[in-house]
């Protein structure tokens, strides 16, 4: 399995939010090969601004886990992290983030900042971006565009 195989299966989720109307975010997380977690974004349904993929599949990663360290995994979704979920991954511990897509107005793993990477805090995550970035980039890019569409 590759970075792709899990970022369709981050893709997967991702089209589940949408089905939803919430913003087609979608994230998973990794563990010596195996998915551990799945979920996308929840904030219309569980009226929570946190209810973002990644920390939703954070909370269930530490479950299955039986922790909130999460040494060892790999978190993929298929937007760059906000800076909420990006100190999220880092204080969680992850190991390696991959993304499909940059986010030029909140992303906080380089784009607009690098949270995941500053030497600053005690922990850094070794980060993969573009991992099926038209995909990731063309979900989000169409579903703005019917969200315009029906305000007018």
């Amino acid at each position: 399995m590759d970075d792709a195989y899990y970022m369709n299966e981050a893709l997967k989720e991702a089209h589940k939010a949408l089905a939803k109307a919430e913003v087609p975010i979608g994230a998973v997380i990794v563990y010596e090969g195996k998915i551990i977690a799945r979920a996308h974004n929840q904030r219309e349904k569980n009226h929570d601004a946190t209810a973002h993929a990644e920390i939703l599949a954070l909370r269930k990663a530490g479950e299955v886990l039986g922790g909130w360290r999460l040494i060892g995994t790999t978190l993929y979704v298929t937007i760059e992290p906000c800076p909420m979920c990006a100190g999220a991954l880092v204080q969680a511990r992850v190991s390696r983030l991959v993304y499909g897509a940059a986010d030029p107005k909140a992303g906080a793993a380089g784009t607009l900042c690098n949270l995941v990477d500053d030497e600053r805090f005690n922990h850094r995550l070794e980060v993969t971006g573009g991992v099926l970035e038209k995909e990731s980039k063309k979900l989000m890019q169409d579903f703005f565009r019917s969200l315009r569409r029906a305000v007018q």
